[in-house]
């Protein structure tokens, strides 16, 4: 148990959150996040990368648990995330159970709310133990047309103090479609030294975000993102990022749009996913 605290708490991003792994056992795991302006959207809402990276991080805290340290490494084979409701200013925990424990896959459910019990997100994980199995390659990116604008919306998408801390650009953001980077930052990276997989959700979201912006075109309106699903292919590399966002669909305020991130140098996939965001005029 001390071998998965230490995973929770000294890896440089779950550091830089601020998370603390209160309790951990086979089959329950609880997670607290006190507030800080670095893991929030304007107004002080804390940013759905962060509750996102809290399903991540407590359903592989017990499925560590679960499978013991031979199983590793670990990663998040996929995901769901419901986002319910905001916390504004507030604390917030994150409570992990096991579902069901596979010979290698391990299956967890983690609700994040506040102290005064608001629900925040509600999340289903399948966390898989590699047993020292050999990383596979991974299928390569489709990626886009190459054209590069940013839009009136892209330059600003760094003063969001979460994204800002990632280190995300815009590359491109019109026309429905968007490419977003994440260089290499210290701040992202797993124990291992891997870009860590909450980080990885940050910029799948905000990609799929900014193509729904890239369709709706900017305005004075209220957004939010009610769920993602998210298939990680392998655990993230040591290098820069680059994610690829299309809208497939959109149904008056919703837009679904389909995400993949890779490694920007060879451009091989290590996430997938579709994100459903909504624009209220």
């Amino acid at each position: 148990m001390e071998e998965i605290q230490s995973w929770v708490e000294s890896s440089p991003y779950s550091r830089f959150l601020g998370v603390r792994l209160d309790k951990v056992d086979e089959g329950s795991a609880r997670l607290a996040l006190p507030y800080k302006d670095e893991n929030s959207n304007p107004g002080k809402a804390l940013h759905g990368g962060c509750a996102a990276s809290l399903g991540t991080i407590g359903g592989q805290a017990v499925a560590r648990a679960a499978l013991g340290p031979e199983a590793g490494p670990f990663h998040t084979t996929q995901m769901q995330v419901s986002y319910l409701a905001a916390a504004i200013g507030e604390d917030v925990v994150a409570e992990a159970r096991l579902l069901r424990r596979g010979k290698a896959l391990c299956f967890v459910s983690v609700e994040v709310r506040t102290l005064d019990g608001k629900a925040i997100a509600a999340i289903n994980t399948s966390v898989r133990g590699r047993f020292g199995a050999e990383p596979v390659e991974t299928v390569l990116t489709q990626g886009d047309h190459g054209e590069a604008e940013p839009g009136p919306m892209g330059p600003h998408i760094g003063s969001v103090p979460f994204i800002g801390k990632r280190g995300i650009t815009v590359e491109h953001m019109t026309g429905g479609t968007s490419r977003l980077v994440m260089p290499y930052l210290e701040d992202n990276a797993d124990l291992s030294g891997g870009v860590h997989e909450g980080a990885v959700l940050a910029l799948l979201d905000t990609t799929g975000a900014m193509a729904s912006w890239a369709e709706s075109g900017p305005g004075r309106y209220k957004a939010s993102t009610p769920s993602i699903q998210v298939q990680n292919l392998a655990p993230a590399p040591k290098a820069d990022l680059v994610a690829y966002g299309r809208c497939v669909q959109r149904d008056t305020e919703m837009f679904w749009s389909d995400v993949e991130v890779a490694d920007a140098t060879n451009g091989r996939v290590t996430a997938r996913g579709t994100v459903l965001y909504r624009i209220l005029t």
